[in-house]
């Protein structure tokens, strides 16, 4: 079985702990041999780079920093976790990736997507997701849920006009790439949300030949 990449996209508050969980067990009841893992993050240098990204400051970061952090950590994060999970054939289940970054600082920052290519070219060569499952909330619902688990990290302290522009960079995406992407609508209940990722991991399993 050559191994596949499966990334969970999503903005605040739609659930990707709880489903990527779910999603862990599905790979477990077809016996595949997978990582899990996220961005930023993933390596011990990754995820200190995570936590200069996410830690609320008064010093105003700005957006070219940011957005060379996310792809420092990428980087390292690919050739030391990714990269050789795939080539041991190892499946790669990520919490967010690089469509996270054309969402949040190319639309949400409103930075130049084709720096983004340029810098995604760089760092990763041909590797792209085989499958994007993008779980998909009103912003409102979602800074709702993200509010009630605590202290809000830089990120989620920005406006809702951010996210509303996040949300429509993520739906832009998929449309984009409906090859790989397929839209959950995580407003509805937990039970419906599961049942709609079954159906996406079994269509996407059985389109690589397996029952």
């Amino acid at each position: 079985m050559v191994a596949k990449f499966i990334t969970v996209e999503g903005t605040e508050g739609v659930g990707k702990t709880t489903n990527i969980n779910f999603i862990k067990s599905w790979l477990r009841q077809k016996e595949v041999k997978f990582v899990a893992t996220r961005e930023p993050g993933g390596t011990p240098l990754a995820e200190e780079i995570r936590d200069l990204l996410l830690k609320p400051r008064d010093e105003l970061v700005v957006s070219s920093a940011e957005l060379l952090l996310m792809f420092a950590g990428r980087a390292q994060h690919l050739n030391k976790v990714i990269l050789p999970a795939l080539q041991a054939d190892t499946w790669v289940l990520c919490d967010r990736f690089t469509d996270a970054t054309y969402a949040y600082q190319g639309f949400g920052r409103q930075m130049s997507s084709e720096l983004i290519v340029q810098l995604e070219n760089i760092v990763q060569g041909d590797i792209r997701p085989d499958l994007t499952l993008l779980l998909d909330i009103p912003v409102e619902i979602g800074l709702e849920r993200a509010n009630d688990r605590g202290d809000p990290d830089r990120f989620e302290q920005e406006q809702q006009d951010f996210f509303n522009r996040v949300r429509a960079g993520y739906l832009s995406l998929a449309n984009e790439n409906s090859d790989r992407y397929v839209v959950i609508d995580a407003s509805q209940e937990l039970q419906g949300v599961q049942t709609d990722i079954a159906l996406a991991l079994d269509t996407f399993y059985k389109s690589l030949g397996h029952e």
